[in-house]
């Protein structure tokens, strides 16, 4: 199936591009608004053309080029799934780790860079971490978990102020779901040297937990680790990441709706837990969450804005989902129906937002920030718009 819609994709770019080639021309042409414009205009009689009224509305798009990573069929190590990626923001550039799976069915993590946020410029054809398995390490957490038999989903990296390290915190496949927490020097990153620090293992033995977050800035002069949004946000703060008789007290498999929308109705009854890293904005912590309601099995993304001085207190939040998988590439895979933000960042103003779809590929949905805090601190529903590819007739 990966293979057929690599190819279906790749078609469909190469027609879009020649398309809008022809449809610059004729929208010059033959465009009806346009000439009909310049008829009236023509008669004499005044015209007002009154400027375009600027949205209030908070416009999130989903790139017209998406997926922007697929699997490879010639690296067997992610030759069949590649998805759910950290990301981060390093001299003015993005980088990710993505999840990928090949026929082995072991979750590894590959690497790619974009200079805009938008497009590719970089892509390894190896992956540059791998968490070992315990032998005889295989359970059925691990495979609904993704597909895979064992190895590292998931990923968030992040860098705490001005640190000189990444610090990696990852679903470790090994005999059930724990996080697993690793580092590597900015400097050995950026020069593809993976030095990653020996993984420790940071969630209670003999449960279920994912989705492990570290703010990237202290709060109050400590380290921030949130481990749990329901049924409330949860957080512990440590004076370092060492994780030595560190306790959590958590609900990992509690999940509620919001308060006072406990029908049936509301879209996110089952709160499945945190997506990327906090983003810090001059109006608090950005923090999106996946989510579902009464279609059980569609994954949802919403978004909350936490007080940056205490971040378990929720100043505003979605009162519906900023994304939802109603595209092909989101429907098409693994698990059809699944979104799955796990990177976020602020580039030239802009909020990109990075998500697996389907449990098979990466995809790229962006705002414009400031907007976008608006829209969120007026508690009014941040519209999803889709990018529209205009279809001419391509002429032999």
């Amino acid at each position: 199936m990966v293979k057929n819609v690599k190819k279906i994709l790749s078609s469909k770019r190469k027609l879009n591009l020649k398309k809008s080639k022809v449809t610059k021309k004729k929208i010059a042409i033959k465009n009806p608004a346009k000439k009909k414009l310049i008829k009236r205009l023509a008669v004499k009689k005044p015209v007002k053309i009154l400027p375009k009224k600027k949205s209030k509305k908070l416009e999130l798009v989903k790139s017209p080029e998406n997926p922007v990573i697929l699997p490879v069929r010639e690296n067997e190590w992610e030759a069949w799934q590649t998805f759910n990626p950290g990301a981060v923001l390093l001299e003015d550039k993005v980088h990710f780790l993505y999840r990928a799976i090949g026929p082995d069915g072991i979750s590894r993590l590959g690497y790619a860079r974009s200079d805009d946020g938008f497009s590719m410029n970089e892509r390894l054809p190896y992956p540059v971490f791998e968490h070992r398995l315990t032998p005889g390490s295989f359970s059925f957490w691990s495979f609904a978990s993704g597909g895979s038999f064992g190895g590292a989903e998931d990923p968030r990296i992040v860098r705490v102020d001005e640190e000189g390290l990444l610090y990696m915190t990852y679903t470790a496949c090994d005999g059930g779901l724990r996080v697993g927490l690793t580092s590597i020097t900015i400097k050995d990153f950026l020069n593809k040297k993976w030095n990653w620090k020996i993984p420790k293992l940071i969630s209670p033995p003999g449960e279920i937990h994912k989705n492990w977050l570290i703010f990237p800035e202290k709060i109050n002069g400590k380290y921030a680790v949130m481990h749990s949004i329901v049924p409330k946000i949860e957080i512990t703060y440590l004076d370092d990441l060492n994780f030595d008789k560190v306790k959590f007290i958590n609900s990992p498999r509690a999940f509620g709706p919001q308060k006072g929308n406990a029908n049936k109705t509301c879209w996110d009854k089952w709160i499945r837990g945190p997506g990327s890293a906090p983003v810090k904005t001059s109006k608090g912590w950005l923090l999106f969450y996946h989510a579902m309601g009464k279609d059980w099995g569609k994954y949802k993304i919403g978004v909350m804005l936490l007080d940056l001085k205490d971040p378990s207190k929720i100043l505003h939040r979605s009162k519906e989902p900023v994304l939802e998988p109603d595209e092909w590439y989101e429907n098409n895979g693994f698990k059809p129906g699944i979104v799955y933000v796990t990177g976020a960042v602020v580039k030239d103003g802009k909020l990109l937002v990075y998500y697996g779809g389907a449990d098979s590929c990466v995809n790229l949905a962006y705002a414009n920030l400031d907007k976008f805090l608006e829209n969120l601190t007026k508690t009014e529903k941040p519209k999803l718009k889709t990018a529209i590819t205009i279809k001419t007739k391509i002429k032999s």
